[in-house]
């Protein structure tokens, strides 16, 4: 990875674009430490001091912290993700959108400018909501208070988003992505103020620590081995001869990613966890109130329960089905290799095809579904086993770091490769 950053740091043009993305992630570290008018960051730090398994926590997390500190940037890109995935459900689940998602790159403007106006709907909604959550750090309470912070939070997001086009159009990488990479990895310093404390003040000293980071390591293996496993199935297209030409004939494959799904089954079953949490802080119960919504919040919502360990591994395998089921139409496939003279060696075109894509899809998303199952919980059982809370990176953030980075690294190869083709024709 390193190499490829050099060399591609090596290319006039490539080097301007490293420089504008590093530019524009800059610009959003240096947002994320702008405060909110009106709004004491003192006081929200405390009231979202306990509250980790809750939307907020999520939100924090990719927002680097800027949300606990009350900043501009405070709900960070989470409206877009969300835009994005409604329309990606919209769009299976309407018709016209469906088909105007696959009219070419003049579809895709349509979807995306939809996607913005989305995002600033969804951003007004959560500002008004979190106004509510924090009025008790509001300065001046009153309707002119609510106005200016809602308007900020919301204006924070919308930059942010057009931030992430910029990145996307004249930088290297998915904008978006990267805003959300920066922001974990921001995180970084306290990472490793956390090891540095587990390792001079609990009970297994740094030899916990050492065996910690091997385990870190090794996930981190995993992931990316995860992250790049395919499942290739071969398709052969018949040759057919049109006039004087002889057309088809070639060998090619379908590729289906293990972890296809990436980490949007988390985000589901994370949002569902934290949704009774979101509630409770909402209207000020806590783990400590006692009741039944105390006792729920302490013994199965809470990340340090097995219960919650359980349901959220589960949770995870269910989202992964239906996001899969979302994604791949084998039907569909089947239809356009039959149409196209294709056909998988050994199996019959049409209904026999599709049934085998769809069995192979199932098998391989029951095993992405384990690993990311696994990933997540992973930290859980970390605590529960050696001890350390609030580890400053988790499961989530872990495979979005790792995805992202390759990602962007895929995109530096082949911004390089095309650049040496050109300079071959010349």
């Amino acid at each position: 990875m390193l190499e490829t950053i050099k060399n591609a740091w090596k290319i006039p043009d490539l080097r301007k674009k490293l420089l504008y993305t590093l530019v524009m992630i800059v610009i959003f570290r240096l947002g994320s430490f702008i405060p909110v008018p009106l709004l004491d960051s003192e006081v929200m730090a405390q009231i979202f001091a306990n509250k980790e398994n809750t939307l907020f926590g999520f939100i924090n997390m990719v927002s680097g912290g800027a949300f606990q500190n009350a900043t501009i940037f405070a709900m960070s890109i989470t409206p877009y993700i969300n835009s994005s995935i409604i329309m990606q459900l919209l769009c299976v689940a309407i018709p016209a959108l469906e088909r105007m998602q696959k009219e070419g790159e003049e579809g895709r403007k349509k979807i995306g400018q939809m996607m913005r106006y989305g995002t600033i709907v969804l951003a007004l909604i959560q500002a008004f909501g979190l106004y509510f959550v924090l009025k008790s750090a509001v300065v001046n309470p009153g309707w002119k208070s609510a106005a200016v912070i809602i308007i900020t939070f919301t204006a924070g997001t919308a930059f942010l988003m057009w931030l992430g086009e910029q990145i996307t159009e004249k930088g290297i990488g998915n904008g978006i992505s990267l805003i959300i990479f920066a922001g974990i990895v921001s995180r970084g310093p306290q990472l490793c103020m956390t090891f540095w404390n587990y390792a001079t003040g609990s009970t297994y000293g740094w030899i916990g620590a050492i065996v910690l980071l091997i385990v870190a390591i090794v996930v981190i293996g995993f992931v990316v081995t995860f992250n790049e496993a395919e499942r290739r199935i071969p398709v052969q297209y018949a040759k057919r001869v049109v006039g004087r030409k002889m057309y088809g004939g070639q060998s090619t494959h379908i590729p289906i990613k293990v972890a296809s799904a990436g980490v949007i089954p988390i985000i589901f079953a994370m949002s569902i966890m934290a949704f009774p949490g979101t509630i409770c802080a909402f209207f000020g119960v806590d783990a400590a109130s006692g009741g039944f919504w105390g006792w729920m919040l302490k013994h199965i919502f809470s990340t340090t329960s097995v219960a919650y360990g359980i349901i959220y591994f589960i949770l995870i395998l269910l989202f992964t089905y239906f996001y899969t089921a979302i994604q791949f139409n084998p039907i569909e496939m089947a239809n356009n290799m039959k149409q196209n003279g294709g056909f998988i060696p050994g199996i019959r075109p049409g209904r026999p095809t599709s049934d085998y894509i769809s069995r192979v899809l199932s098998k391989i998303t029951l095993v992405g579904a384990i690993f990311l199952g696994l990933i997540a919980v992973l930290p859980i059982f970390l605590n529960g086993a050696i001890g350390i809370n609030n580890f400053a990176i988790g499961g989530t953030s872990l495979l979005i770091v790792v995805g992202v980075a390759l990602e962007t690294v895929k995109q530096l190869e082949s911004q390089m490769l095309m650049r040496h083709y050109k300079g071959f024709l010349e």
